[in-house]
């Protein structure tokens, strides 16, 4: 079944079963999914982030990524959309993007030396065919010892402020952990591919 004609995003994708949508703004997610060779666009979907009181982070990142593949999905239910949330998960204390150097700082000195989870939450939906399907890919991180003046250079050199957690594990970030433990490895960047290809599949889309 091709998108609706009242959709205005359906022009920009050639012919698939359903087009796909990205119902994410963020360029990390964008980078992964484009290694999967499948056509789609991209949606904001306008949720607001802030926890719930006493939520867990892992709580927390599911019901957001459900929020997010709900909310793009109401505006083009022909499609099958992707919503996707990460919360970085310190025993129990959940530690999002931090947006400033000063935040950033405070972030890395609290996960010094510490095991972090990050709880990379993903749901596909399709409001058409009444799809759902979310789970969450979760990646154990631990961190080194680190000292002031090395967070500093790195937060220097890399500027991680749009990051949960405040390190890229796919650039100079990596530098800063003893070990990683996962099951998906694209989790720790931000979309768990394996999961995704999964999910779309039995959404009904051909991948690869």
């Amino acid at each position: 079944m091709s998108a609706s004609p009242s959709d205005p995003l359906a022009a920009t994708l050639p012919p698939l079963a359903r087009p796909l949508i990205l119902g994410s703004t963020s360029r990390y997610r964008h980078a992964l999914l484009q290694r999967l060779g499948v056509p789609f666009v991209t949606d904001s979907p306008h949720v607001d982030e802030t926890a719930l009181p006493g939520e867990q982070p892992v709580d927390m990142a599911l019901r957001l990524a459900r929020a997010k593949a709900h909310a793009v999905a109401e505006r083009h239910p022909q499609a099958v959309v992707i919503g996707s949330d990460q919360v970085a998960d310190l025993h129990g204390l959940a530690l999002g993007k931090p947006g400033t150097h000063e935040r950033a700082v405070a972030q890395l000195q609290q996960m010094s030396g510490q095991t972090v989870v990050f709880q990379t939450a993903l749901c596909v939906v399709c409001g058409a065919t009444g799809f759902e399907q979310a789970e969450v890919a979760a990646v154990r991180v631990v961190f080194r010892s680190l000292g002031r003046e090395e967070i500093e250079r790195y937060l220097i050199a890399e500027q991680p402020y749009d990051c949960a957690g405040s390190a890229k594990s796919e650039g100079m970030g990596i530098a800063l952990l003893e070990r990683i433990d996962n099951d998906d490895p694209t989790a720790l960047v931000g979309l768990p591919l394996i999961r995704t290809c999964r999910m779309l599949r039995a959404a009904g889309l051909t991948i690869p």
